[in-house]
């Protein structure tokens, strides 16, 4: 059993590649196939720990197999949310995602979740999360090529 930890900037070569993993699964999400790319992830690390953002990772074995970073500024937002895919399904997200709803009590954290990221919608289902308060749409542009559908409440878009 693992532990959650509470990161600082010495953690960035340890968290990176779990933000590569989650920054090259959100682009799947699009149809990209796409390489983690460790250095963007350590720039994209010490950008969160410069701006003071809190950073927890799920610590098991001297391995992060799961992270949370969130942005607080009077209500809690989940930035990133990530556990390594061959460790999902044994409670390291509910783990993590017990700390930003921590962070936010007596308030509730909000997410900003790929519409195609179903996994993660199941997940905050799950929890008792089902508010959707966003939907951004707009025109295809000049020339685009979109990749993919998404249902959400019976209609069918683009993006």
């Amino acid at each position: 059993m693992g532990n959650i930890v509470k990161l600082g900037i010495d953690a960035t070569d340890r968290l990176a590649p779990l933000i590569a993993g989650f920054r090259a699964e959100l682009k799947s999400f699009k149809g990209i196939s796409a390489e983690a790319d460790l250095a963007a992830a350590i720039t994209e690390a010490m950008e969160f720990f410069a701006a003071g953002f809190p950073i927890y990772a799920y610590e098991e074995a001297g391995r992060y197999l799961g992270y949370l970073i969130c942005r607080v500024d009077g209500a809690v937002w989940v930035e990133h949310f990530y556990v390594v895919p061959e460790h999902r399904g044994r409670g390291i997200a509910d783990a993590l995602y017990d700390v930003a709803e921590g962070l936010a009590a007596p308030d509730t954290p909000y997410n900003w979740i790929h519409p195609n990221n179903d996994a993660m919608i199941r997940f905050l289902a799950k929890r008792g999360y089902d508010v959707l308060n966003l939907i951004e749409v707009r025109k295809r542009r000049v020339g685009e090529v979109l990749r993919g559908k998404v249902e959400i409440m019976g209609g069918v878009y683009e993006y």
